[in-house]
């Protein structure tokens, strides 16, 4: 069956647009009851138009509310009494509407062809500002790839496809060039409907940047097995990672690493020279609390589980290891763990082994390889290991 030159033209807009073809004929009927209304009747009319798919026609329709008395009208070019009603239709009630057939035209006016073309372009509009809505409302907080199209002032824009995404100077990465044509992967952080249109907040600095990357390298963490407990991060800088799995003989840090670190490098060409380290995430606060502060060697935690507080004791030779450049190490810790960590010298101090958790083996792929001593005091828990990785880390192994 040949298809007329109008659903032609609707069929072309629906693959352009991305529009069902209801809402197109939906808008094209209201255009044309707008123009109707301007050329052969009142601006207060109730007009209603339905297109008829099988031959391609419009049928016009005036429509009437009925009411219980002339008190209760409130428009009479669009109510009718139930006295009046019932001449018309015997089993009409009140509340119920009247339909009045109209004579179709197929000519109108320039004004009025003018005010059908601007409600179907409003229309068209709202209907593709919707579906754009819905469609990347469902990748909020996911990762998606993009490309740098402009910058308008300190916001770079990225063409994300269909729309473009805002990425303001709090959510760029530090240092990190943007220039035009760079493909780059972000984290969709907001996606709203505005007054002035459909608005995604993209982000590079974003802590979930990093989790989005680890579930779309490593399998084990999109199918749940190893799971994110924890993640800090100074964007451009450094990342800590607490990672935890419960099934049985399997390595969550190897996952996450991969064999020769293939995994974690393809996660640190997207984040340049930032560094990320891998923990163990573990349920006693202070074996977690000493996995953070790997690489450095714990003598042992005195905490304060009501304020949240920890005193973290080591050796003088591992007191810049534990608190890091410019105090990084410590602050990382601090976020991953929920505890405000205070590191201090041991001054000699014993640690008490029937009550506080073995140091961990700590592996560092940038440096080299410390391992606590098994002679200091017996072994209480299973190690943990963590990873430290940088870009340059896949010749460690």
């Amino acid at each position: 069956m040949s298809v007329s030159p109008f659903l032609a033209a609707v069929n072309q807009i629906v693959d352009e647009k991305g529009i069902s073809k209801e809402q197109v004929i939906e808008t094209i009927e209201a255009a044309i009851a707008a123009a109707y209304r301007r050329d052969y009747g009142e601006p207060t009319w109730n007009i209603q138009v339905k297109f008829n798919v099988k031959n391609a026609t419009f049928g016009v329709t005036r429509v009437f509310e009925v009411v219980e008395s002339e008190e209760e009208v409130e428009d009479p070019e669009r109510q009718l009494t139930l006295a009046e009603a019932v001449k018309r239709s015997k089993d009409i009630k009140v509340g119920e509407e009247i339909v009045e057939e109209l004579e179709s035209k197929e000519e109108f006016g320039r004004i009025a062809a003018q005010t059908a073309k601007q409600v179907i372009i409003q229309r068209l509009r709202e209907a593709e500002r919707d579906v754009l809505f819905e469609e990347f409302k469902k990748h909020e907080h996911e990762l998606l790839n993009g490309t740098v199209q402009q910058t308008e002032g300190k916001n770079v824009i990225i063409n994300l496809g269909k729309i473009n995404g805002v990425l303001t100077p709090r959510e760029q990465v530090p240092g990190e060039d943007y220039h035009v044509g760079k493909r780059v992967k972000v984290f969709a952080k907001e996606v709203a409907d505005t007054g002035r249109g459909l608005q995604i907040i993209v982000s590079r600095a974003d802590s979930q940047l990093i989790s989005e990357l680890f579930k779309k390298e490593v399998p084990e963490i999109a199918e749940g097995s190893v799971e994110i407990k924890a993640i800090s991060r100074e964007a451009g800088s450094r990342t800590k990672i607490a990672i935890y799995t419960e099934v049985e003989g399997l390595d969550p840090v190897g996952s996450c690493v991969g064999q020769r670190g293939t995994r974690v490098q393809a996660i640190l060409a997207e984040v340049g020279d930032e560094k990320i380290d891998i923990t163990v995430w573990d349920a006693d606060p202070d074996q977690f609390i000493i996995n953070a502060l790997s690489p450095a060697v714990i003598e042992r935690v005195e905490r304060d589980d009501v304020k949240k507080h920890a005193i973290v004791y080591v050796n003088e030779d591992q007191l810049s290891l534990a608190i890091g450049r410019g105090g990084q190490n410590v602050r990382l810790a601090s976020k991953i763990t929920g505890y405000t960590l205070d590191v201090e010298r041991a001054d000699g101090v014993a640690r008490n082994a029937d009550t506080q958790p073995k140091p961990t083996e700590t592996k560092t792929e940038t440096e080299t390889k410390t391992e606590p001593k098994a002679e200091q005091k017996p072994k209480t828990k299973p190690k943990a290991k963590t990873k430290s990785t940088a870009k340059k880390a896949t010749k460690s192994k």
